[in-house]
């Protein structure tokens, strides 16, 4: 089992900044890949960014390129999602999700691990 567990959400204004982080213990893995996704309010979950463990590489989603990065610290099983420039539709609850082996990481169904979620909220 993994356990993944999210800190550093809170609420900022429109143009702030906030770094969440993701802790992972349990059985770790050196493959497969930490994503995390956000749910708005009356919103289905989607994807917001992921990277690699192995490689390091990132995918983001459209509409947070340029504004978050995702980076990782595979020395101590963390890995931070700094978002820049933040604005009123990224107010969500931001999930860290892992996935054990190489594959789509897109998708929730994606991922075999999730944490419980925090809650960032940006004002305008």
């Amino acid at each position: 089992q993994v356990q993944l567990v999210e800190s550093g959400g809170g609420l900022v204004q429109a143009g702030a900044s906030l770094r969440l982080s993701c802790a992972a213990s349990g059985r770790t893995f050196s493959s497969g890949a930490l994503g995390w996704f956000r749910q708005g309010p009356g919103k289905e979950r989607e994807f917001v960014a992921a990277i690699w463990w192995s490689s390091g590489s990132t995918v983001y989603a459209d509409s947070v390129k340029g504004r978050f990065i995702i980076s990782r610290d595979n020395a101590k099983n963390t890995v931070s999602l700094q978002m820049n420039s933040l604005k009123p539709e990224d107010t969500a609850v931001y999930y860290c999700a892992a996935r054990r082996v190489i594959g789509p990481i897109r998708m929730a169904n994606d991922y075999d691990y999730w944490g419980q979620g925090t809650q960032v909220t940006v004002s305008s």
